[in-house]
């Protein structure tokens, strides 16, 4: 009997100690194809580490990922790594919190409260200005002039996704002072700053959709944008970059020319349009290390250690803005955004964020 008992509490610790060492990764959704990767790397990462990874998509719906994140308290999982859809995670983040569960936000802040461990993610206010940089570099802004100006359109990302304010305002950053020259004409709606909510809402793209974008496109080009030919376009990400240029090849005006496309997160079949000579430029945000820097972080605080990431840095003075989650700050860890052109676009290839088949088709 007392073997039987010694049996049974050693299965009992065991069991515990899976539990004890389990990290839940909500991932927001599988139609951007960065979220799969990033995904899939954390559960790498983790594993790495001796955790066992327990890992869903949400399919871009609040309350399904709700469920899934209560799941994960329910088998144990004393780290949180969470890409929330929306604002409505705030709840069982809450609950988390009161069960003294480590969670750290990736790549999008949590919204709405401060109850959570850290933000991680890349320098978004750069992955703006890098956009911003190339569309000036490429119209050659620095020469236009009020008698023949360049002429743009702006998207934003999705109006839930915090991230969308600090791309668009590093962009706009670069380009106002040319808009207020009067030598970049913006067509259709413009914000000056993210803070210009109603035009902001105008220019967002719920859910970061691909088809809302190419619509809205298809919209202008057949409206605001009819009699005027297109020098560029402020597209937030590979997504909707690709959806946009879709609606241009449609529009004769731009069958030998397309207008300048920005995008973001080196997606394949961006980095193969630029290329090709279709998509201008993309940003890399080498998710890998991204990945790699969360579990640091979140083991770091588990253990009750100071983190030190490397290539990440703590957001501090004006940047530390990209922690303010509405209510008031949370540690924000940023890593560094590499801008991709045609040039440059073995840097992606080189880091090995394509499959081999892929990588040989943009060598």
């Amino acid at each position: 009997m007392k073997k039987l008992s010694m049996i049974f509490m050693f299965l009992m610790l065991a069991t515990m100690s899976v539990f004890a060492k389990s990290v839940g990764i909500a991932m927001p959704e599988t139609h951007v194809l960065r979220w799969i990767k990033d995904g899939e790397s954390l559960v790498k990462e983790v594993e790495k580490r001796g955790y066992k990874g327990l890992l869903q998509y949400g399919n871009a719906d609040q309350a399904q990922q709700n469920q899934q994140i209560q799941s994960f308290l329910t088998q144990g999982a004393k780290i949180l790594i969470v890409g929330n859809v929306n604002d409505g995670v705030v709840s069982v983040v809450n609950e988390a919190a009161r069960d003294k569960v480590v969670v750290v936000a990736y790549d999008r802040i949590i919204q709405g409260t401060t109850n959570y461990s850290a933000y991680i993610t890349f320098n978004n206010y750069k992955v703006g200005t890098l956009q911003g940089q190339a569309i000036e570099s490429a119209l050659n802004l620095g020469a236009a002039t009020t008698a023949a100006p360049k002429y743009i359109t702006l998207f934003a990302g999705s109006p839930t996704d915090a991230n969308a304010n600090f791309f668009y305002q590093g962009a706009m950053d670069v380009l106002n002072p040319y808009i207020k020259k009067g030598v970049l004409k913006v067509i259709g709606p413009y914000p000056e700053t993210y803070k210009d909510t109603a035009n902001f809402q105008r220019i967002a793209t719920e859910n970061w959709s691909g088809t809302l974008a190419k619509t809205r496109m298809e919209n202008l080009l057949n409206n605001d944008a009819a009699k005027i030919t297109l020098d560029a376009v402020l597209a937030p990400n590979d997504t909707l970059g690709r959806a946009i240029i879709e609606a241009c090849k449609a529009d004769a005006k731009y069958k030998s020319k397309l207008p300048v496309v920005t995008g973001q997160d080196a997606e394949f079949d961006s980095a193969l349009s630029i290329k090709n000579g279709e998509q201008y430029m993309t940003v890399f945000k080498d998710t890998a290390k991204l990945s790699e820097a969360a579990v640091i972080l979140a083991d770091a605080i588990a253990n009750g250690k100071t983190p030190e990431i490397p290539g990440a840095i703590l957001a501090e003075g004006d940047l530390k803005e990209i922690g303010y989650t509405g209510t008031g700050y949370v540690p924000a860890y940023l890593l560094d955004p590499i801008g991709v052109t045609k040039e440059n676009i073995i840097i992606p290839v080189n880091a090995g964020f394509y499959t081999a088949e892929e990588a040989a088709k943009l060598k």
